[in-house]
C-alpha cells in the first residue's frame, strides 16, 4: 500500500456540536478528534474523499498514521469510526496521539492462511477471533498478524499460544495467564460424520 494513504491532512476546527459536525459533512468534511499523551483533545476536520479512501484499506485501522494539522505532524492511530448506517459516509474519527518510546495497546487483525487446505477435508472452518489485542511499540507495531491452519484436523482447535507474534508484539490476553489462552479458530466436523460418531462410540458403549 501507498505510505500516502497513512498520511491525511487535517485542519483545527474551533465550532463543536451537531450543528457544527452536520455543516462539516455537507461540506464534505469529516469531523474527529484527536487525544492522548495528556495534551489537550483536539477537534479537527478531514476531507471525506481522502478519509474514504483510506478506509478501504486494512492498514488503515492498525497502521501508524500521521495527520498534518495546519502543518505541523501528530503520529496516531486510529481508535474508532462513526459510520452512516446506509449511506457510503464518515460521521466522525477518533485518533489517539502514539508516542515512539510508549508501548501502544491496540488490535491488530488475524490473517488465516491455508483456509482452503483445511476445508478439504470436508470440515467447516469457524473463527473464534479475528482480531488480536497487543501491546507493543509503535516501531513493531504489525499491519497483521498471520496464523497457518492448512494443517488443521477435524475437531482440532487452535489457540493465541499457537500464533507466533512479531518480535516486540505481545498478546495481552496471554500476559494474563494460561487460562486466557482463547480459542482462535476449529476446523468442525461435517455433521454427518459427528453423528455417525457418535453413534458408533454407543454402539461400542452397548
Amino acid at each position: 500500500m501507498s505510505e500516502a494513504i497513512y498520511t491525511l491532512e487535517a485542519t483545527v476546527r474551533s465550532d463543536k456540536g451537531t450543528g457544527a459536525s452536520r455543516r462539516l459533512r455537507h461540506a464534505n468534511q469529516v469531523p474527529a478528534i484527536v487525544y492522548g499523551l495528556e495534551k489537550e483533545t483536539q477537534n479537527i476536520a478531514l476531507a471525506h474523499n481522502k478519509v474514504w479512501q483510506a478506509q478501504d484499506n486494512e492498514g488503515f485501522y492498525s497502521h501508524i498514521l500521521t495527520l498534518v494539522i495546519d502543518g505541523k505532524k501528530e503520529d496516531v492511530i486510529l481508535k474508532d469510526v462513526q459510520r452512516h448506517p446506509f449511506k457510503p459516509t464518515i460521521l466522525h474519527l477518533d485518533f489517539q496521539r502514539v508516542d515512539a518510546k510508549q508501548e501502544l495497546h491496540t488490535n491488530v487483525p488475524v490473517h488465516f492462511i491455508g483456509e482452503e487446505t483445511a476445508l478439504k477435508t470436508g470440515g467447516t472452518v469457524a473463527h473464534t477471533i479475528n482480531e488480536l489485542e497487543v501491546t507493543c511499540l509503535p516501531k513493531d507495531l504489525p499491519e497483521f498478524i498471520e496464523l497457518d491452519i492448512s494443517g488443521l484436523e477435524l475437531g482440532q482447535t487452535l489457540h493465541i499460544s499457537d500464533i507466533t507474534l512479531p518480535k516486540g508484539v505481545t498478546s495481552v490476553e496471554l500476559a494474563k495467564g494460561e487460562s486466557h489462552d482463547l480459542a482462535v479458530v476449529t476446523l468442525h466436523a461435517p455433521k454427518g460424520a459427528a453423528a455417525e460418531e457418535e453413534a458408533s462410540d454407543e454402539a461400542d458403549a452397548e
